[in-house]
């Protein structure tokens, strides 16, 4: 971008200092500070240089990435810290009550400035240098500022050459400007916190979900120690097709994202071809990358944010971090041990309108413990004083390191069951005896500890009549059954062993039985069909799924008692398998099927799934997608 070069003398009128510019506030005023890393330092730092003379000045922002010393204790008096999300800068003095916090959505907050509710005296931000038709660049921090500026009584810019020049909806005429401050100083740089383990595992999670040709968003949430979870998935992305970006926020880690060559944005609903974002925040790296770069489209938040905006975009996936989950499913992400931390970010904006998307999806992520690994953030109940951000009632997936839950439209008891099995393994047994204690689970649930996870009968329920008048009544295996499904393997013939498990095992050992029984709510679903006996009932066939996290889907498998084949049982499984995985979330199933089996093979090649295979050694290969 070519600037006017001579622009300090043809605006000379506008020009000051920082300090004279910074004399224009005064006492009792409401003050915006520009977002993030585009916060115009050296204003800020003139303004609190001038401490002592200035009293109760509000300090109005989003968040911001410089040092924040207008937020020391010392400056109480001085200065009050106002803030729609809480940075690491202004954390303790919130905490403490010397500060603020708004919780607002982040779609939101242009409105509160434009209905005057919240009006405000001055907005200091920083602008690229004008352009030789009079036009400035808000460049990296396009966000909520732009409505600042419309609103402000007073605008003072920092005018930075450093500043880049961003396309979309980013540029301002220089005279809705009234003081222009000369400045030539880095901008604020945050290199990427590292991800650790957990964090990697959870992005890995994410990425299973993500389709090809969807379009996503980053959240903003950041925890110490895991570093920004919601960007996770990112590594994990590379392979992926044609994906899109609508995102308030990109990282440094977009870039390679894009090099790799998945992110065309071919097939967004609209804004195709673009990467829509209101601001960025990382190292000169970036700031380098989105200059005058055609491919970024930069807009306000009242556009990036808008649920309805979001909900056009087929496929839209929104990831945004929790702070702690309850069992029943509700999500705080602006509080922790009854503490303001952060805030809500775009997590419900984009939570709202990822919902209504066509096969959209809403993820949650959030580490199973805090850094330390002494205390769950899965929990039996919210703690006292934390705050829902996201209810019960609009929950879709949730992703730990452990795994991945889907919760739309479970029951409470299913959800508990399907939290607890992503929860920290040495958490499990106490959320259990928890969960019992609170009614959410049945009694004799609470003696499952770590050896399994039992589903709710109800979503396995299911029944067959055969031609012949026989009912066939399927549910979830259970610990129970122990003694019946020794039965059943040992009735089998040698040749349906062989079939099943691919030897000529003619004897099982107590842990293979107790396998069958012992299984994880989603990772290893399991169901029995019965029918009446005067003992009780019989097991005449056990269908099974093993789901792989790393691609989302799931090996089938199923044996049938001999004298019961050839009747559709294996068809209905089959079905009844398949319906439970869609149910949670899973993409499809894999099988290794013998080439002798065909009767299981036709089942594969007659569903109503996209079916591939391939052979090699006498086995074929399936892979099945819903």
């Amino acid at each position: 971008m070519e600037f006017e070069s001579n622009w300090q003398e043809r605006y000379k009128d506008m020009v000051r200092t920082p300090k004279l510019a910074v004399r224009q506030i005064h006492s009792g005023q409401r003050v915006f500070i520009g977002t993030g890393c585009g916060e115009p330092t050296e204003l800020v730092n003139e303004m609190t240089a001038r401490a002592g003379e200035l009293a109760d000045v509000e300090i109005i922002q989003l968040f911001t990435k410089g040092d924040a010393l207008y937020a020391q204790k010392k400056f109480a008096d001085s200065f009050t810290v106002n803030s729609f999300f809480i940075g690491q800068n202004v954390r303790g003095v919130i905490q403490e009550g010397l500060g603020s916090y708004t919780p607002m959505l982040l779609s939101n907050i242009p409105h509160l400035f434009n209905t005057g509710r919240l009006p405000l005296d001055v907005a200091l931000i920083q602008v690229t240098p004008p352009d030789k038709n009079g036009k400035v660049n808000l460049g990296i921090s396009v966000d909520i500022v732009k409505s600042a500026i419309e609103n402000a009584s007073l605008i003072i810019a920092q005018v930075n050459p450093r500043m880049p020049w961003t396309l979309g909806d980013s540029c301002i005429d220089i005279f809705d400007i009234d003081i222009l401050v000369p400045s030539d100083v880095p901008l604020i740089e945050k290199e990427e916190e590292p991800l650790n383990e957990a964090s990697r595992a959870i992005g890995r999670n994410v990425a299973s979900l993500v389709p090809d040709g969807a379009t996503i968003q980053f959240g903003l949430g950041r925890m110490p120690g895991f570093g920004r979870i919601p960007h996770a998935p990112i590594e994990f992305l590379r392979e992926k097709k044609d994906l899109g970006i609508h995102s308030e926020i990109i990282t440094d880690s977009v870039i390679d994202l894009i090099e790799s060559g998945a992110v065309t944005g071919a097939r967004k609903s609209f804004d195709r071809g673009r990467i829509v974002v209101s601001f960025c925040m990382g190292t000169r790296r970036l700031y380098d990358y989105v200059d005058n770069n055609p491919l970024f489209c930069f807009r306000p938040t009242e556009y990036v944010n808008d649920s309805m905006v979001i909900s056009q975009q087929t496929k839209m996936i929104a990831i945004n971090m929790g702070m702690e989950i309850d069992l029943t499913g509700q999500v705080s992400t602006d509080s922790y041990e009854g503490k303001f931390y952060s805030g809500f970010g775009g997590m419900v904006d984009f939570n709202r309108g990822a919902a209504r998307s066509k096969d959209g999806r809403t993820i949650v992520v959030i580490p199973s413990t805090d850094i330390n690994g002494s205390r769950t953030r899965v929990v039996t109940q919210l703690s006292p004083g934390t705050g829902v951000t996201i209810t019960r009632g609009t929950i879709h997936f949730v992703v730990t390191e452990y795994g991945i839950a889907y919760l739309y439209g479970k029951s409470i008891q299913e959800r508990v069951m399907a939290l607890i099995s992503i929860a920290h393994p040495k958490f499990r047994e106490q959320l259990c005896r928890e969960a019992v204690e609170a009614h959410f689970i049945r009694p004799d649930m609470g003696e499952i500890g770590n050896k399994f996870l039992l589903p709710s009968d109800e979503t396995m329920k299911s029944t067959l009549l055969l031609d012949d008048g026989s009912q066939i009544n399927f549910r979830s295996v259970r610990p129970t059954d122990e003694p019946s499904m020794r039965d059943l393997v040992y009735d089998l013939s040698q040749e349906t062993i062989y079939y099943r498990f691919m030897s000529q095992q003619s004897k099982f050992t107590h842990q293979q039985i107790q396998n069958f029984v012992y299984i994880d709510h989603r990772k290893d679903v399991a169901i029995v069909g019965t029918v009446p006996e005067a003992h009780g009932e019989d097991i005449i066939c056990v269908g099974r799924y093993y789901l792989d996290e790393r691609t989302n889907r799931a090996e089938v498998a199923f044996v049938i008692r001999d004298e019961w084949q050839n009747r559709g049982i294996g068809s209905h499984v089959f079905k009844l398998l398949a319906n439970i995985a869609k149910r949670n979330g899973i993409t499809g199933f894999t099988a290794e099927v013998l080439r002798d089996n065909q009767r299981m093979r036709t089942i594969f090649n007659h569903s109503d799934f996209k079916v591939t295979h391939s052979i090699e050694g006498g086995v074929y290969s399936f892979v099945m997608d819903f």
